[in-house]
């Protein structure tokens, strides 16, 4: 069975509705956890893809964080190798990073569920073709990033100018989170009560928010993570190896 890398930095931001997409077609899940001590591979040893997942700290953190170099230079080795990628939050920042792009802390915090427009060259991507113009995930980053060079902007926000991005054929950079099941964002809102708060958010509010938008943000997730699991069988690869 093919089988992808996730990094997974803290407890409630784990793969969530990527793997259920990713099991739908036969991909097994190879879960690093590195919150609890696990080792970033230096080597895909026969893995087809590669998701990273959100986390707290910031790219530009390397010298706190010192697994975020190994994970910088896991996502450089696949795009070399063009092993398909999956970046969320955190994720999306070290695959721009990866391709030599700035990132830095955005002029607010965007915490809750906001509205994300696909731009035109989403129309013709193979993830996100069929997904409507406009729909309202959740956000939880400060952090954001200009786009890399060669990469196609695929959305954006009103706060944020780049929310997605792909390179090359199978390298997707996603900003938001449509990966969540109610209860990751409970535990999100637990966690990181006082990030909230200090937003200026209400906790409460981004619960009651939830019963609203998650039914079309797992609507949007089926559509993406079920295209991008087809972009891993359809790339090759990890065959053989």
């Amino acid at each position: 069975m093919p089988h992808v890398i996730v990094l997974q930095h803290v407890a409630p931001e784990g793969p969530g509705t990527v793997a259920v997409s990713l099991a739908d077609r036969g991909i097994d899940t190879r879960l690093v956890r590195i919150d609890t001590g696990q080792v970033v591979p230096s080597a895909f040893d026969g893995a087809a893809g590669l998701v990273v997942m959100g986390g707290p700290m910031g790219v530009y953190e390397l010298e706190r964080y010192s697994h975020l170099r190994r994970e910088l230079r896991l996502i450089e080795a696949a795009l070399k190798a063009r092993i398909p990628i999956l970046g969320i939050c955190l994720g999306s920042q070290l695959l721009a990073a990866a391709l030599g792009a700035r990132v830095y802390v955005g002029p607010q915090k965007e915490l809750g569920w906001y509205e994300v427009r696909l731009r035109d060259a989403a129309r013709e991507d193979r993830l996100w073709r069929g997904v409507a113009r406009t729909f309202t995930p959740l956000h939880w980053h400060g952090d954001v990033f200009d786009l890399p060079s060669g990469a196609v902007a695929l959305a954006s926000s009103a706060l944020t100018e780049h929310q997605a991005f792909r390179y090359g054929d199978n390298a997707y950079g996603l900003l938001f989170h449509l990966e969540m099941e109610r209860p990751q964002i409970e535990a999100m809102v637990d966690t990181f009560r006082d990030e909230v708060v200090g937003a200026g958010q209400l906790p409460e509010a981004i619960l009651a928010d939830t019963a609203a938008h998650l039914p079309q943000t797992k609507e949007v997730g089926a559509v993406v993570f079920g295209s991008w699991a087809a972009a891993v069988l359809d790339s090759g690869a990890g065959e053989g190896a």
